[in-house]
């Protein structure tokens, strides 16, 4: 059963970056759309169903997959699992944030520009290049 929790963990983990790594790209176009033109509701739309249908269902699977897996494995208490953990809180904390901006999005109150968006776009790549690195390698 280990490694069929496992597959769908790494699977919900794929589905959950996917979003992670679109949802602000969204957000970067998003800013040039103008307040109320059909260009702007169709951000929304798309935000809001990337966000509802993908990201928080994969999120939910992604922890409570990964939770069994950490029981499961004893990889509590191993010192490279509390790297990890650490990141996947950030990372959950980031989606949290993107949540927010969704709705800010919704609500047409968005005060952030363009260029905020393009730089937090890449707070989700590093913190899965981060997570990658510490389940694969195990440094310590």
């Amino acid at each position: 059963m280990y490694e069929w929790i496992k597959a769908l963990h790494v699977i919900a983990v794929i589905a959950w970056m996917a979003g992670m790594l679109y949802l602000p790209r969204l957000f970067v176009y998003h800013c040039d759309a103008e307040i109320g033109s059909k260009q702007s509701e169709t951000f929304k739309v798309m935000e809001r169903r990337l966000l509802k249908a993908i990201i928080n269902p994969a999120i939910t699977v992604t922890w409570l997959a990964g939770l069994y897996l950490v029981w499961a494995g004893h990889w509590y208490t191993s010192g490279w699992f509390h790297a990890k953990f650490l990141l996947v809180l950030i990372m959950s904390g980031v989606h949290g944030l993107f949540t927010r901006w969704v709705r800010e999005f919704g609500a047409d109150k968005n005060t952030r520009s363009q260029k905020f968006y393009r730089y937090v776009n890449e707070v989700p790549t590093v913190l899965m290049i981060g997570i990658v690195i510490l389940v694969i390698v195990k440094p310590f």
